[in-house]
């Protein structure tokens, strides 16, 4: 397992949906030069709300972006939002681009690689809160995951406390080689209905969020 930080976020209202992502990717840039931000984070993929293609049912156009971020410990977690360099470089550009600070939606995960293959340049994402309280996600396979299409499969648990309104237990990531090839796995259904059935058991999919992105920027 490793340590990631996942975001789930929604552009400021004043960027158009088209016009979030290079604004994300100008933000990014600001931390690429942030020494500590260089040291505590191994990689970034933002993924930014597929606009190109009909909209899948059951699938959020309430937020524009998932952020991947890879950490080198879990301590990075806690300790990049008290680094002065971030603060003050990166923080005052947030409202620019988000509509809150990023603190405030981002989550903390232990990664599970189920099927370790390429991630292919998108990907579908289920924010998952668990059916009951105290009702664990936990011992999560690549069969309870699998769907037919997708190649590489991610499980990532979430292992510190949210933020408000993010009470997800767990994000699954599905890839797939492109819009298209999502397109023709999903065959236009409800992500809900792809679910194993011992994993829809589990979750409240109701309150659940699904959203089909695209990957707009990474680095390395």
């Amino acid at each position: 397992m490793s340590a990631k930080m996942i975001y789930l976020a929604r552009r400021n209202p004043a960027l158009t949906a088209a016009q979030f992502p290079q604004a994300w990717r100008e933000h990014s840039a600001l931390g690429a030069g942030c020494t500590n931000v260089r040291d505590k984070v191994l990689s970034v993929t933002q993924c930014s709300r597929v606009l190109d293609a009909p909209a899948l049912p059951g699938t959020t156009t309430d937020y524009d972006g998932v952020n991947l971020l890879r950490l080198r410990d879990r301590d990075c977690a806690s300790a990049i939002w008290s680094d002065p360099e971030t603060l003050a470089i990166m923080r005052p550009d947030e409202p620019r681009v988000f509509s809150t600070y990023v603190r405030e939606f981002t989550l903390v995960c232990e990664e599970t690689v189920l099927r370790d293959l390429p991630r292919g340049a998108c990907c579908l994402f289920g924010f998952l809160r668990s059916a009951a309280p105290g009702l664990g996600l936990e011992g999560i396979g690549p069969d309870l995951l699998d769907r037919p299409g997708a190649r590489r499969l991610v499980w990532n648990a979430v292992c510190e406390a949210p933020p408000p309104g993010y009470d997800y237990a767990a994000i699954a990531e599905w890839w797939f080689d492109d819009v298209d090839a999502a397109g023709r796995a999903l065959a236009g259904a409800d992500p809900r209905v792809g679910l194993a059935p011992a994993l829809a058991a589990r979750i409240d999919a109701a309150r659940s969020v699904f959203v089909l992105t695209q990957v707009t920027h990474s680095r390395p």
